[in-house]
C-alpha cells in the first residue's frame, strides 16, 4: 500500500490523466465542473440568505403579540428567503386587497420561487455523481481490453510487467471516477439538506402567520357574543 502511494505521488497529474485515455479526460472535466458548480451553489445560497433568519423570528414574535405593523416592518426588504416569505406572508394577511385564499396563494408562490432557487443546480451534481464512476468503470473495462489484446498477441513471449502495467493504468480511472463522484454525492447531500430545512421553516413560518391571522376575527367575535 505505501509503494502504491509513493508510486502514485510521483506521478505527474497530467501523466496520469494522458495515460488513462479519453475517460480521463472526460473524468478530469467533470472534476472541474464539480468544483465550479460548489463554489457557484455556495454563493448562489450566500445570496439567497438562506442562513438567516433572526429578522423573521422576531417578525413571528411580534406577530404573536399583536404588534403587526412591527412585525411587517421587521421583514420589509431584507434580502433573506425566510424574511422574503414572511414579507409575504405579513404583507397580504395586512392589505385589504387580499382575502384568506388569495393572501395564501401569494405566499405559497413566493415561496416555491425560493425553494427553486435553493435547489437550482442540485441536478448537475446528481448527474455527476452517477456517471463519473460509470466513465472510470468504461475506462477500466476498455484499458482491460487492450491490455488482454496485448496479451493474446504476445502470445508466449508477453512479458508481465506490460500487462500489468495496462492493468494499473486501466484501473487508474475508476480510482479517479470515485474521487470526483465522492464529493459530488456529499456536496448534493449537504445543499439537498439546506432545502429540506428551508422547505420546513418557510411551511413553518407561513402556517404561523396565517394561523393568528384566522385567529385574531374570531377572538373578536368571541368578544362581541360576551358582551
Amino acid at each position: 500500500m505505501t509503494d502504491l502511494g509513493t508510486t502514485l505521488a510521483a506521478i505527474p497529474l497530467f501523466a496520469m490523466i494522458r495515460d488513462g485515455g479519453w475517460t480521463m479526460w472526460l473524468i478530469a472535466a467533470l472534476s472541474v465542473i464539480l468544483l465550479a458548480v460548489v463554489l457557484w451553489k455556495v454563493l448562489s445560497l450566500w445570496r439567497l440568505g438562506v442562513w438567516g433568519g433572526s429578522h423573521s423570528r422576531r417578525a413571528l414574535e411580534l406577530w404573536a403579540q399583536g404588534d403587526r405593523r412591527a412585525a411587517l416592518d421587521q421583514v420589509r426588504g431584507r434580502p433573506s428567503a425566510r424574511a422574503r416569505v414572511a414579507q409575504a406572508a405579513i404583507g397580504t394577511s395586512l392589505d385589504p386587497a387580499f382575502d384568506d385564499q388569495a393572501a395564501r396563494e401569494e405566499t405559497a408562490r413566493v415561496a416555491r420561487q425560493t425553494l427553486y432557487r435553493s435547489r437550482e443546480g442540485l441536478r448537475a451534481l446528481e448527474l455527476i455523481a452517477t456517471i463519473a464512476p460509470l466513465l472510470g468503470l468504461l475506462g477500466t473495462v476498455l484499458g482491460m481490453i487492450s491490455a488482454f489484446q496485448v496479451l493474446q498477441t504476445s502470445g508466449n513471449q508477453a512479458d508481465p510487467s506490460d500487462l500489468a502495467g495496462g492493468i494499473w493504468v486501466a484501473l487508474l480511472t475508476t480510482a479517479a471516477g470515485m474521487a470526483v463522484a465522492i464529493p459530488a454525492g456529499v456536496a448534493l447531500s449537504w445543499f439537498e439538506s439546506i432545502s429540506d430545512r428551508l422547505q420546513s421553516d418557510l411551511e413553518d413560518l407561513a402556517t404561523r402567520v396565517f394561523v393568528k391571522r384566522d385567529a385574531a376575527p374570531a377572538r373578536a367575535k368571541l368578544l362581541q357574543a360576551a358582551e
